[in-house]
């Protein structure tokens, strides 16, 4: 997919109802259970760093790497706000490079989807694997099949915040497993000229447009499973994100928790040796 341009303008407002506390405290109370709790985390996908800041919150060494420069420079402003020391890199996740090795790697809010070829999506565990400390837990979550055919579908939906609206046209094609929404955006842009009079425009009466195509894909928890462990990850456990318990056929969001492989032992061969 391309960076989001426009959109990173306006993501947080769209995304208010989504609950990145909730889902910050579920996602540490994880990784504590699996012993991580501090050290190097590395938040693939961070957006604007929402989520990030939240786990730098609960004393993590967090480093973001997001492929959108636009999503960066906002999340670079929170940093500023919050004063936490957290390290973002402008990289694609098919493709990141850390500097060495992390406790945990984590990803949120479906960014895994957009991934949509499964050899691509592969590599990317690969290199998680490859930038986890032995025994490192990577977690992550997705969207499934049946929200994407059931819930979200082909439909319309529009939503106006005043400085800020969009039209979101979506599609689902089920054939490829491909989910496609076209955005369209309107933001609200004061002390812009207006073209009547020439003039800056001081009570916000104009909007700049935008438009976004973006392209996810669905993945079943099997296949998630069966790319984790050819990129040499062990599966541990997948919940259902909204119930918390074993995933289902209706469920819409699944977390995943799955741990580095293959270090250790190589470790120890290389001292027998």
């Amino acid at each position: 997919m391309e960076a989001y341009t426009g959109f990173a303008a306006v993501y947080d407002t769209f995304m208010d109802n989504v609950p990145y506390r909730e889902w910050g405290g579920y996602i540490h109370s994880m990784l504590c259970e699996k012993g991580v709790k501090d050290g190097l985390v590395l938040d693939l996908g961070c957006g604007t760093g929402t989520m990030t800041e939240i786990l730098a919150g609960y004393g993590y060494d967090m480093i973001g790497a997001d492929n959108s420069e636009d999503m960066l420079e906002l999340a670079m402003e929170k940093r500023i706000q919050s004063g936490h020391d957290i390290l973002y890199l402008l990289q694609d996740m098919r493709e990141f490079e850390l500097y060495g090795t992390v406790r945990a790697v984590v990803s949120v809010c479906d960014s895994l989807n957009y991934i949509t070829d499964p050899e691509d999506l592969e590599n990317v565990f690969r290199l998680v694997n490859n930038y986890l400390d032995p025994g490192g837990i990577f977690l992550f979550d997705f969207n499934t099949e049946y929200k994407y055919r059931e819930v979200m579908g082909d439909c319309t939906i529009a939503e106006d915040r005043g400085v800020c609206s969009f039209i979101w046209d979506n599609y689902y094609y089920e054939e490829e497993r491909i989910n496609e929404y076209d955005l369209t955006l309107f933001v609200r842009e004061t002390g812009q000229p207006d073209p009547d009079t020439d003039e800056p425009d001081k009570e916000g009466q104009l909007y700049r447009r935008y438009t976004e195509t973006h392209y996810q894909r669905a993945y079943t928890l099997e296949e998630m499973q069966r790319l984790l462990e050819k990129a040499g990850l062990v599966f541990e456990a997948a919940y259902d994100m909204d119930t918390k318990e074993v995933p289902g056929d209706t469920s819409e969001r699944i977390c995943v928790i799955a741990r580095e492989h293959g270090k250790r032992q190589k470790d120890l061969a290389e001292t027998e040796e």
